[in-house]
């Protein structure tokens, strides 16, 4: 039950309390009242028909006439009264509730009638003589057993709404305790230890609004823990990253300066030496420039707040230049290289970035494919137009949707890729072959993970298949254009 209804329910049962408790007197009162009215109406009627003759002699309306006969006949229960015809006091029973005069309005009000109240009964008559008035008398009959009986339930009902109160109270004190200032308690706690570094395990949480709270704090607590532990994974990743390219940067460094030496060693050198000794500085402060933009570009691309600028392209006329100017390296390298594109339709890229998904992965493909192997490059937007020429491991197992994407696909002949290399592939800095000597190296080990970044911030998805000894695939998947954008 939710708190703010079981608070609202013992409210309402507060508040009800009284009300029942008053109606149950009132309906037991009258009850009473009901049950005994025929009975006492006629006992009060028998004792006022013994009084009458007494009460009718005229004498005693006679201010001289002593009227302490009446005497016997009052008690602590009858009570009388007599006034003469002005409402002048000519007797009263009880000393204490003498009045010396009334108003002859409030005297001949209710002759003959029987009254009853709620504590007693009253009688009026007049007394005649040769039909004038000459005195009325009243006659009081105390209903004290009925007031008894109203007061003893007065009281049980009094009692029973206290107790009750009481009960209510100590109930509702252990509820709050329980299910708000306890769990209420346990949460500060657990909020406290979290920001003082410690961590509490998970409790079970309840189907209301302290529930609710403690869930949104426990998935509050799961995400700021995810976000320190991206934090600190990012941290060591860069601390690797700056130690991997500061090591990596040695290498060439050490070249340069050993060939820029041998350059100005005053020891005769050929003019082929010193042409080989001047190709060598270019290409390592080539290697060095390149590992710098890719280093630039990765940490510009894993910006939170960095998004790709994109510009919509005719898809035909922008892969056929994507697939492109690749012949030449391929033949320097006595590759075979087959491109094929058919795709259709606009698209929303960023082509400089596009283009350099492309040049990672085909540089990634050439130097991986041996000595007069094959290489793919392909584009295709329809699933009849998918290429015949994927290895057959990847067409049974990539589900292609061409409904919702375009791919780019990049294969080679080679050793592959195992399993417990491809979760490591698109990690910067990752090499499969980590045993290649610096001097042979031709990537700064950022192009997959650069490739990647720039295919998720285009909405799509980049994976590789492989089997060891046959080759890899890599496939990038580009959301196409909604219609009407």
């Amino acid at each position: 039950m939710k708190i703010k209804t079981w608070l609202l329910l013992s409210y309402l049962i507060v508040m009800v309390l009284p009300l029942a408790s008053a109606y149950y007197l009132f309906a037991s009162t009258l009850k009473l009242h009901n049950d005994e009215k025929v009975e006492e109406y006629y006992e009060v009627h028998e004792e006022i028909q013994k009084l009458k003759p007494v009460l009718l002699e005229k004498d005693l309306y006679d201010p001289e006439t002593s009227k302490q006969q009446l005497d016997e006949w009052t008690n602590d229960q009858t009570a009388i009264k007599l006034f003469n015809k002005d409402g002048y006091t000519l007797y009263s029973s009880k000393a204490h509730s003498k009045q010396l005069m009334i108003k002859r309005d409030n005297l001949y009000k209710n002759l003959y009638e029987l009254q009853q109240g709620l504590r007693a009964y009253t009688y009026k008559e007049p007394v005649l003589e040769n039909g004038n008035v000459v005195g009325v008398y009243e006659i009081t009959i105390a209903r004290d057993e009925f007031v008894e009986t109203v007061a003893n339930r007065s009281l049980f009902v009094t009692t029973i709404f206290i107790l009750s109160f009481i009960a209510i109270y100590v109930v509702v004190a252990i509820v709050v305790h329980n299910r708000l200032n306890k769990r209420l308690t346990g949460l500060m706690n657990e909020m406290s230890a979290f920001a003082s570094g410690y961590t509490y395990p998970e409790t079970k949480t309840v189907n209301d609004e302290i529930g609710e709270l403690k869930s949104h704090f426990y998935h509050m607590r799961q995400q700021i823990t995810d976000a320190q532990t991206a934090i600190k994974t990012e941290q060591k990743d860069k601390e690797f990253m700056v130690a991997a390219i500061s090591h990596d940067l040695k290498t060439p460094l050490t070249s340069i300066k050993a060939y820029a030496e041998a350059l100005e060693c005053p020891k005769n050198l050929t003019n082929v030496e010193r042409e080989q000794y001047r190709q060598v500085i270019m290409d390592k402060s080539d290697f060095m420039k390149q590992m710098l933009d890719d280093l630039l570009t990765h940490t510009l691309l894993q910006s939170q707040t960095y998004e790709l600028d994109t510009v919509t392209v005719d898809g035909e006329e922008f892969f056929d230049m994507i697939i492109s100017d690749y012949e030449a390296l391929c033949e320097e390298k006595e590759l075979i290289l087959t491109t094929e594109n058919s795709v259709t339709e606009e698209y929303n890229v960023n082509p400089k970035q596009l283009m350099r998904v492309a040049d990672n992965l085909m540089m990634n493909a050439i130097q991986h494919t041996p000595h007069s192997g094959t290489v793919w490059l392909g584009t295709f937007s329809a699933a009849e137009n998918i290429p015949i020429w994927l290895f057959d491991y990847v067409q049974k197992t990539y589900p292609f949707d061409t409904a919702e994407y375009m791919y780019v696909v990049v294969q080679n002949e080679g050793l592959g890729i195992d399993e417990a290399n491809k979760t490591y592939l698109f990690n910067p800095l990752y090499q499969v072959d980590q045993a290649r000597s610096k001097k042979d190296a031709h990537g700064t080990g950022l192009g997959l993970s650069i490739s990647q970044i720039i295919i998720e911030k285009h909405g799509g998805t980049i994976e590789v298949c492989s089997q060891i000894n046959h080759g890899a695939c890599f496939i990038c998947a580009i959301p196409k254009k909604e219609r009407g954008t």
